[in-house]
């Protein structure tokens, strides 16, 4: 009985955690109920051509919605792309609109769309989507952004895990990964023949970067895939190891999973981790420690209705900016290194 007694407490708490952990998840169930149903009748609204001026002042002062996907620009702009979290007030840009038009994607209040828009306007605003141009991506699954860049003029060579390594990893059956070309040959984004000759795939580990592509590209990126490399610092250490494969003055342009709810606690495992704030700070750090030059990181979360929307599994396609991973909500973050000279 004695050693019995002893399990009482422990198992006492795990229980009270569980009920907190229960209280939470519907709490934030009703709380996306509610945003739900305003997020509905906001885009209603926005894009009811019978709405008044008054009635779209009031509602975009509150919230600041959507832009007018109506409206289809024909060229991007400089506008000084900010390095940081996934926010709503970028994806109401004529910019975004422009990316998503280019990539054949309907605009929505989507992370993952907001991660190619970030990673593209990027490369862009520094000068290197241009004929000639060579780019590496890490980690690319069968994302629209080496179809894009091929039609713009660059040179893509894509890597991702060996197929026996991604099918351990549960990437294949997840569709997450990329096998061959004809993957990332999506929705006619590129001519195929023009494709075929600027896009190559390379099976690669992000862990062992293949030193014979060191110096030799303008730009490389990954978008989301380093939160999946078996812990923290295996992720911090590729940042820093994809530098060694730009030229001097080339940019680093990666995306991740970054933690809202804490700075202290989160989660790493050998499949996911969620990088908190001290841990980009201690890594702009390092790099900056190592000559390199770090774009300033706006940790900002914003202020709008779906700045504050946390999507709860199963996900929903839109909104879906936040989401609650275990007891945290998270987003995407986007960082932006130049290699030093």
């Amino acid at each position: 009985m004695k050693k019995l007694a002893l399990f009482v407490p422990p198992i006492r708490r795990l229980w009270e955690d569980r009920e907190k952990l229960i209280a939470q998840r519907d709490g934030l169930r009703s709380e996306n109920e509610l945003l739900s149903a305003e997020i509905s009748g906001l885009r209603e609204a926005l894009r009811d051509p019978q709405a008044t001026h008054s009635q779209l002042t009031e509602k975009l002062t509150y919230a600041q919605l959507v832009g007018d996907h109506s409206f289809i620009p024909t060229k991007p702009i400089v506008m000084g792309m900010p390095a940081g979290l996934c926010r709503q007030r970028e994806l109401a840009s004529d910019n975004y609109r422009y990316w998503c038009d280019q990539m054949q994607l309907e605009p929505a209040l989507h992370r993952k769309w907001w991660e190619y828009f970030f990673i593209a306007q990027s490369v862009f605003e520094r000068g290197l989507l241009q004929p000639g141009r060579r780019g590496l991506s890490f980690g690319v699954g069968i994302e629209p952004l080496p179809a894009l860049f091929a039609k713009m003029g660059c040179h893509i060579l894509t890597t991702d895990q060996a197929a026996e390594t991604a099918v351990e990893g549960g990437w294949i059956k997840g569709g997450m990964h990329a096998a061959n070309l004809d993957q990332l040959l999506v929705r006619d984004i590129c001519p195929r023949e023009i494709f075929y000759e600027r896009v190559s795939f390379k099976p690669m580990d992000m862990n062992a970067i293949d030193v014979e592509l060191n110096g030799e590209f303008d730009f490389c990126w990954s978008t989301c895939s380093l939160e999946h490399l078996g812990s923290l610092e295996h992720g911090l250490r590729f940042i820093e190891n994809s530098l060694e494969t730009l030229k001097p003055g080339g940019i680093a342009v990666h995306t991740t999973e970054y933690n809202l709810s804490s700075n202290e606690r989160t989660v790493e495992n050998r499949d996911l981790c969620l990088y908190r704030r001290r841990d980009i700070e201690h890594l702009i750090g390092r790099l900056e420690k190592s000559g390199h030059n770090v774009a300033p990181v706006n940790f900002d979360p914003g202020g709008t209705l779906v700045d504050g929307y946390i999507d709860l599994p199963p996900y929903h396609s839109e909104p879906h900016m936040r989401l609650q991973v275990g007891e945290f909500a998270c987003t995407s973050i986007g960082l932006v290194v130049t290699r030093r000279c």
